[in-house]
């Protein structure tokens, strides 16, 4: 990811870092402070207004726009699935147990030359919750996903196998779930921890019916997070 600066050299872009562990050669560091979290991002947002003279005319914006819900973190689902006085995964593993939901899985990742542009993400999401398996997401995953039109409750109906359209319209929520960032994707693993502690699955996140996937992977950042999901655990699938 380093050489992304070198890239904005082409264009009239910016590269802004936020993070002080992760400052990038040729790249405007704008360092976060959650504590002043306004002030940073209004600093980010001038600084995008005021390099946007230099925008040149030959900008293809498309046409066709898509809606999405986003924000599904882990306090979030346990909200939702429960409400303000019971907020539990129980709902959960009980539509599991049932058989309604026929697991969950995380699919991640970067995208990759060597297919068509999101074609391995959406192929791969469609066909688990076609197949009743609700899928959680992160970054560019969750881009591909969102443009295909899969992160609406009502993409449930249309997209979704029996079971798992069911459960998505009696909670309301998309059957993928966008939980953050490409950064984000330990998320999906408290998520799958709290699956345990709610209990009726297993002792261990290797006893739930849980998988991880990466169809388009292409970065040693994809390595790493692969490693560690299968290190708690977790079936884990490298396209």
């Amino acid at each position: 990811m380093q050489s992304i600066t070198t890239i904005a050299e082409c264009y009239h872009t910016k590269i802004i870092t936020t993070s002080p562990k992760a400052k990038i050669p040729g790249a405007v560091h704008i360092e976060f402070d959650e504590h002043n979290a306004l002030k940073s991002a209004r600093d980010i947002v001038k600084t995008a207004i005021e390099n946007f003279p230099n925008r040149g005319n030959n900008v293809d914006i498309p046409e066709e726009q898509t809606d999405q819900v986003a924000g599904f973190s882990h306090e979030t689902i346990n909200y939702l699935l429960g409400g303000m006085f019971r907020a539990s995964y129980r709902p959960l593993n009980d539509n599991i147990i049932n058989g309604r939901i026929r697991g969950v899985a995380g699919v991640v990742g970067c995208n990759n030359a060597r297919v068509k542009h999101n074609e391995g993400h959406v192929a791969m999401v469609k066909e688990l919750i076609k197949n009743d398996v609700i899928v959680l997401t992160t970054g560019c995953n969750a881009i591909a996903c969102a443009e295909a039109g899969l992160m609406t409750p009502e993409a449930a109906s249309k997209y979704a196998g029996e079971g798992l359209a069911s459960v998505c319209e009696t909670v309301g929520i998309p059957p993928v779930l966008h939980v953050g960032s490409c950064v984000d994707n330990s998320r999906i693993l408290i998520a799958a921890t709290a699956m345990v502690k709610d209990g009726g699955l297993g002792d261990d996140i290797s006893d739930l019916p849980v998988a991880g996937a990466a169809p388009e992977w292409m970065s040693e950042k994809a390595i790493s997070i692969g490693q560690y999901f299968v290190a708690s655990g977790v079936f884990t699938v490298f396209g």
